[in-house]
């Protein structure tokens, strides 16, 4: 499930990058600890890891050329340009179990990641 602003009416974000009710909670909490309010959280793929190409997700203020900007229940999540192709279709969701705390990223576009799960090809 996604948290979607009252304008779109598709579960779909124009980007194809879905942010589950659990994660919007969270990247939520974190920004009202943070006392800000002109933070988004940013969403980027970058070369490196062992697979190849690797995830980043921090806030950020900045507003790139060609950043696509989406709003989830009041959170702002921003892709560049160039990450755009890589995260189409991607989920992001927030786990909090014994075994794993964290952001998740499930991409169907990933012809396979490494253990640490933080890199994909």
């Amino acid at each position: 499930m996604s948290v979607q602003d009252s304008t779109t009416t598709s579960t779909e974000a124009p980007t194809g990058v879905l942010l589950t009710e659990q994660a919007s909670s969270k990247v939520k909490a974190l920004l009202d600890q943070e006392g800000r309010d002109d933070l988004r959280l940013r969403i980027a793929v970058q070369p490196g890891g062992c697979s190849g190409l690797r995830y980043q997700l921090f806030f950020d203020e900045r507003s790139l050329d060609g950043d696509v900007v989406n709003d989830f229940g009041g959170i702002g999540v921003v892709v560049d340009r160039m990450s755009v192709p890589y995260l189409a279709g991607a989920s992001i969701d927030f786990v909090d179990t014994i075994e794993k705390q964290g952001f998740t990223i499930d991409n169907p576009n990933a012809g396979g990641s490494c253990a640490c799960g933080d890199s994909f090809h």
